[in-house]
């Protein structure tokens, strides 16, 4: 018997963010469908990305909040509207508007049809991968084209394999790092990419807008991310075989809900067939 494709949403919470923001809509909108991407805009003013025509736009009022208070508050009003969108959804995604969740392109599969198909107990995790700009080989990026036709290296990284895939109602920890009172379970075929990093004239234009402060912190300390993928030797899949079972082992002492690696950081080259998710 044939699987029937779940009922699957997407959601994240941005401000100031047309870049990723954009370019999320384009990558889950053609894996699920538009109609079910929900967006927290954090601000009145905000507008959302040109091609969000059909996506669910939900506006709130900004507040001025410390880093810490503020990274509350938005994962509870994501929690809320998840546990909230249940009602119509079997399966939802939550993630930042600069992460993407991908499905191995050896397994044949959609995301919507893998994730259809996959046994998931409350949660899932994709292995992360923290891409980064290598300043030895790579431009400065063109923001016209696909990412990942730009950049070939990541960190691999505990702090990105997160639980965004749920189908139950969840209380999500900041930054989608953890889900209170559960487990975490790392799937062999999914990834999360983040591109945080993925471009240091980027990382400078941000910082100017936060002070000089910050730029002449950025210039002094640099990325970790990118300082890792320029200076340390590119590993191949194998290490992302290791890690993924490291993590799945090895737990922090001071959070026991997250995935560890003993503090080994290990740069590898991002497959070339990921490419096809056309990120």
């Amino acid at each position: 018997m044939i699987k029937k494709t779940k009922r699957i949403a997407a959601i994240t919470m941005a401000r100031n963010d047309e870049f990723f923001l954009s370019r999320w809509v384009k990558y889950y909108g053609h894996e699920f469908g538009a109609e079910n991407l929900y967006i927290i805009l954090d601000g009145i003013d905000q507008k959302p990305p040109k091609n969000a025509k059909d996506v669910n736009i939900i506006k709130l009022p900004h507040r001025d909040m410390s880093r810490s208070a503020g990274d509350k508050y938005r994962i509870n009003k994501i929690s809320d509207l998840a546990a909230d969108l249940f009602k119509k959804y079997d399966i939802i995604i939550g993630c930042d508007s600069d992460e993407f969740l991908i499905v191995d392109p050896n397994t044949k599969k959609s995301l919507a049809k893998y994730l259809s198909d996959l046994n998931i107990n409350t949660s899932v995790s994709g292995l992360g991968l923290d891409i980064g700009q290598n300043m030895k080989y790579e431009k400065t990026l063109n923001t016209t084209k696909p990412l990942l036709k730009q950049r070939e290296y990541a960190l691999l990284s505990t702090r990105y394999t997160k639980p965004v895939v749920i189908n139950k109602p969840v209380r999500w920890g900041s930054g989608f790092h953890r889900i209170h009172n559960h487990n975490f379970h790392i799937d062999k075929n999914l990834y999360l990419l983040h591109f945080g990093a993925v471009d240091m004239d980027m990382l400078i234009t941000k910082a100017e807008r936060r002070g000089p402060d910050w730029v002449n912190h950025l210039r002094r300390r640099g990325n970790g991310t990118i300082d890792a993928v320029t200076n340390k030797t590119a590993r191949g899949e194998t290490y992302i075989t290791i890690a993924r079972i490291m993590q799945r082992i090895f737990r922090p002492l001071y959070a026991l809900g997250k995935p560890g690696m003993l503090k080994i950081k290990w740069v590898v080259k991002v497959p070339s067939r990921f490419k096809k998710s056309g990120i």
